[in-house]
């Protein structure tokens, strides 16, 4: 095109070559026309540019980064968690963050955060928000009422964990918290905000969060648990998210094996798999169990085998009673049960949902 935006070309090839850019003027009797500028120019009046020599480092931020990136030797070995995730964790408690554990019940969330605890060494306080059903006692207080003093409220502990300084507080099973709970830490947890007003002490004091404090919350999200409430997206939006791995067979095999060095490997490894298997099931689109087997479960039936019970026996008091015995030969139940029962036959684990070896032992018993 021999114009853009009223541009000749040769007038934009000249500038172009120049280094330089075109600024539109107005001369006299309204003509416009287009002037050679440098381009120091045209940046200052597009796009502010950022003086970084400016900005200040706090002089601890070289011991923070050595703090963050050496962190991984504090996690302890029974918990297993990626570097990566481990360092995300560590940075966003030191940085202050609000730091929400996600992962199915049973993968280490509450391990995790209470070894991010450990590890910062500093004042910490727990709260579980799935246990009560009266959370402005908890998260506020309670008015009392004594013959010789009358009426007088008394403030929770919650109030005293936000008031102290670099506190670490856990929020564990946040997703199970009664909604009550959730509007009541709407502006504590805002970084705009950051205070609780107790509404029910005299003068409604509003209390500030302390410099420093990190919150750190567990949840369970997804369908399979009943028992969680669907949280809040706004209330979401005010953490930051670390989301826990789910142990494949190997993995779990590896903690199993840390934690019960003295049991025999084979049947460390078939827990281990076992509990793989009714996870890749449940994952499945057709899958024949609802949830799989947790890494919490898991660690129970190697310590069932650590005191002397048999496979067949921590199976049966761990494992069956969390899958469903309705429904017959096709019921849940009767498929873990087949499951477990190849490793306690011949440690095989091959065509474990073969639908005809299934049909096969249904017609043998």
């Amino acid at each position: 095109n021999k114009y853009t935006s009223e541009i000749g070309t040769g007038t934009r090839k000249r500038a172009y070559e120049a280094g330089m850019a075109l600024e539109k003027r107005e001369g006299k009797g309204g003509r416009t026309y287009w002037w050679k500028v440098p381009m120091s120019e045209f940046e200052a009046t597009t796009a502010p540019v950022f003086d970084t020599s400016s900005i200040d480092v706090p002089e601890d931020h070289a011991e923070m980064l050595n703090f963050i990136h050496s962190s991984y030797k504090l996690k302890p070995a029974g918990l297993v968690m990626k570097e990566l995730k481990w360092k995300y964790l560590v940075r966003s408690a030191v940085r202050g963050k609000n730091i929400l554990m996600t992962g199915p019940a049973g993968c280490g969330k509450t391990m995790a955060a209470k070894s991010l605890v450990n590890s910062l060494d500093r004042p910490d306080f727990y709260f579980n928000l799935g246990a009560t059903q009266d959370p402005r006692s908890t998260l506020i207080g309670n008015t009392h009422f004594e013959k010789d003093k009358g009426t007088y409220f008394s403030e929770s502990l919650f109030v005293k964990a936000i008031q102290t300084p670099d506190a670490v507080i856990l929020l564990d099973e946040l997703s199970r918290a009664h909604p009550d709970a959730w509007n009541i830490l709407m502006t504590v947890l805002d970084e705009g905000q950051r205070y609780l007003r107790l509404d029910e002490a005299d003068g409604q004091a509003t209390i500030k969060v302390a410099k420093g404090v990190t919150f750190v919350a567990t949840a369970n999200i997804g369908n399979e648990y009943t028992s969680t409430r669907v949280m809040d997206k706004a209330l979401m939006d005010r953490f930051t998210v670390v989301e826990m791995d789910v142990l494949n067979d190997e993995e779990e095999m590896g903690l199993l094996s840390y934690l019960y060095p003295n049991v025999d490997p084979e049947l460390l490894k078939a827990v281990s798999e076992i509990a793989n298997s009714t996870r890749v099931e449940a994952d499945s689109e057709d899958g024949k169990f609802a949830s799989g087997v947790s890494t919490r479960t898991s660690v129970e039936m190697a310590g069932l085998l650590f005191d002397g019970f048999g496979l067949d026996e921590a199976a049966e008091v761990t494992v069956y009673p969390q899958f469903m015995d309705d429904g017959g030969m096709d019921s849940e139940r009767t498929f873990i049960k087949q499951l477990v029962q190849k490793y306690i036959s011949d440690g095989s684990s091959d065509d474990l949902f073969n639908e005809e070896e299934i049909e096969d032992m249904d017609y043998a018993s």
